[in-house]
């Protein structure tokens, strides 16, 4: 769930998640969508933060999960090696791998797209419902799927809906390859900063989005097979207001990598 931070989910109805396992608090490895995807990529799911544990001790776990999510008794961080991939490691247990994203800074001109057999951004941005329609399974093959869902990033959109909006990363990118000048890079933007209450209000909205997947999710949930290993995550947090910021990115903040993580079997 792009953008979705750890107290947005808390404060939503979640009934098909809630099935799915308990939620937990975790760190994302960056504040913003792209470097959180490649470390998704590289089999590193966001972290707990130990106490007196050496980081090399965190990355170690972290692999060794991947014993129990796949069954696969003999795998191990060198099956990683070299690539550092986990559709690597998925194809070469026969895995079919499948990514549809909803962010264009992911779309499959990037290397994210290395070693799926499929990779597709969406036209829409706020289209998991279209990502459902597409899922396919067959008997004769397992699946990996890996969907970026863009609900939850800003503007927190939902059908019939018209909120403000400002570019992330790559609608900055658009505008930059447009300007015609460094004074109109320089002059280009947004005066105002949102006061507190459109913060607060895009917040809920957040929050809304969240329940508006979890709904969308309980048809996922009857499409797969019985024995569908499910991880719920997010990328990265946001801010909304907090301490004088909006939004991801070039943010140091907590509230900038709490994400909900969720882990199980298909109820």
């Amino acid at each position: 769930m792009d953008s979705c931070r750890y107290d947005s989910f808390v404060r939503a109805h979640t009934p098909n998640m809630d099935a799915i396992g308990e939620a937990q608090c975790r760190w994302s490895y960056a504040s913003w969508t792209a470097p959180s995807h490649y470390a998704f990529l590289m089999g590193l799911m966001p972290h707990e933060s130990p106490k007196n544990v050496y980081a090399s001790e965190v990355y170690k776990k972290q692999f060794i999960e991947w014993v129990d999510r796949l069954g696969v008794s003999d795998l191990s961080f060198k099956t990683f090696l070299p690539q550092l991939s986990l559709p690597k490691v998925l194809n070469g247990l026969n895995y079919r791998s499948v990514g549809k994203v909803s962010m264009p800074v992911l779309n499959g001109f990037t290397l994210l797209n290395n070693h799926f057999d499929d990779y597709k951004l969406m036209n829409d941005h706020n289209n998991f419902g279209g990502m459902i329609n597409e899922i396919e399974f067959s008997a004769d093959q397992p699946h990996f799927y890996f969907l970026n869902i863009g609900e939850t990033h800003y503007p927190y959109m939902l059908p019939g809906e018209n909120l403000p909006h400002i570019s992330g990363v790559h609608g900055v990118f658009k505008g930059l390859a447009k300007a015609e000048s460094a004074e109109e890079i320089a002059t280009s933007g947004h005066a105002d900063f949102f006061d507190q209450k459109t913060m607060n209000d895009l917040h809920q909205q957040q929050v809304r989005c969240v329940e508006h997947i979890d709904n969308l999710l309980g048809s996922l949930i009857e499409k797969c097979p019985k024995n569908t290993h499910f991880i719920i995550t997010a990328d990265h947090g946001e801010l909304f207001g907090e301490d004088g910021y909006f939004g991801h990115g070039p943010i140091m903040h907590s509230k900038c990598f709490e994400v909900p993580f969720i882990e199980g079997k298909r109820p």
